[in-house]
């Protein structure tokens, strides 16, 4: 009995430690995109971080914030986004409380978005250890996932530096950023005492290049995608922001004695007025000294493209992705998403996306499905209804 007592006691205490661990852990959802790549079922009233695009059941949303189970605690999960979807976020997670949905006044890329809860959080918690991931992408091997993430928040929880998770490209694509890193020369002494980091430093970052400086990076081996997905303490961010973009830095100090307060919406519409419209790779991540990269494989996919979901989707023995109510001939290579409630029939295509959704049907070459920007932009010229 005192052996069972003894284990049981230090389950506990190992529980307890644990909980300690993560209690500083914060994640930071960014779903305040469009994600007009995605059009016609990513709409402005209704973006693709809303919608059960793999049919598992949960939308990219809720699977994003499922994914971060046992990382951190639930309350620690803050969910930036559109004022104007502010209904859809409390239907989507009806068990977060009203403070932890940051509604955003407008639009203005990555780096506002990151501040705002950035100084939310460092005022409620100076020890805060952050996580920021949009709220848009696709994790196959979730457990894979959780070992990164939380291997990633012990080096910041002691570091000051900022961390991007680095994924291997499997292709020359041109739609991600690259992130060139390299080895840290390091002496025989330290190599034999010090225990080896899962961490690369940080050499280059270069946005959506050109397809022959693409094909460049992935021979060289010495390159990863930039997934998007970000780690660093809150105090390492928040003086990145004051010294790279004092602008923001200076309008979410403002606004900071107003968090919590029935004047806090006010000063939020306020301090974006006052941001530049950028993102946090060019505002920060290409600038600061201190970013380091971690090679990450997990089944990733930011979901950004038609192509992206057929590459993930199951196929038939024709190499189709079909979802509703289709009945096909002579048909490969596709990818149909329509209404189940209409019956489609499709007859002789082959690498084709056909994608109905709402008042919308688009049929296109799975090979110009970056020509997708440009209908959007001719739908809402004909009437905004359509976007």
């Amino acid at each position: 009995m005192l052996c069972v007592r003894n284990f049981l006691l230090l389950f506990q205490k190992s529980f307890e430690i644990e909980k300690m661990n993560i209690k500083h852990n914060y994640v930071i959802v960014m779903a305040g995109g469009i994600g007009t790549r995605f059009w016609p079922f990513s709409r402005k009233h209704y973006p693709k971080q809303f919608h059960d695009i793999l049919g598992r059941g949960k939308t990219l949303l809720q699977e994003t914030v499922a994914r971060f189970e046992k990382v951190c605690p639930p309350e620690n999960i803050y969910i930036v986004g559109s004022r104007e979807h502010e209904q859809l976020l409390y239907r989507q997670l009806p068990d977060f409380a009203p403070e932890q949905f940051l509604l955003e006044p407008s639009r203005r890329n990555t780096a506002t978005c990151i501040a705002y809860a950035s100084y939310k959080i460092f005022q409620k918690d100076a020890d805060a250890n952050l996580v920021v991931t949009p709220a848009d992408h696709i994790v196959l091997n979730e457990e894979e996932f959780r070992r990164i993430i939380l291997k990633t928040l012990k080096e910041t929880a002691k570091k000051d530096i900022l961390v991007t998770l680095g994924i291997k490209p499997s292709r020359p694509d041109t739609g991600y950023g690259y992130i060139q890193y390299c080895e840290e020369k390091t002496g025989l002494w330290k190599k034999l005492l010090l225990p080896a980091s899962p961490l690369k430093k940080v050499k280059l970052f270069t946005e959506k290049p050109p397809f022959e400086l693409a094909v460049e990076f992935v021979r060289s081996g010495e390159f990863f995608w930039n997934a998007g997905i970000f780690v660093w303490n809150a105090q390492a961010i928040i003086s990145q922001f004051e010294k790279q973009l004092p602008d923001i830095a200076e309008a979410f100090q403002d606004a900071q004695k107003y968090f919590g307060t029935p004047q806090e919406t006010a000063a939020i519409e306020k301090a974006y007025t006052q941001c530049k419209i950028i993102s946090i790779d060019v505002g920060i991540m290409e600038k600061a000294e201190n970013v380091f990269v971690i090679p990450a494989d997990f089944g990733w996919s930011d979901l950004g493209t038609w192509k992206s979901l057929y590459e993930l989707s199951p196929k038939d023995q024709k190499n189709n992705s079909l979802q509703g109510n289709i009945i096909s001939f002579d048909t490969e290579n596709c990818i149909v998403r329509t209404p189940k409630e209409r019956l489609v029939v499709i007859q002789g295509l082959n690498n084709f996306i056909v994608a109905e959704y709402d008042n919308v049907l688009m049929i296109c070459s799975k090979d110009e499905e970056q020509r997708v920007r440009e209908f959007v932009a001719l739908a809402e010229k004909k009437d905004k209804k359509f976007v």
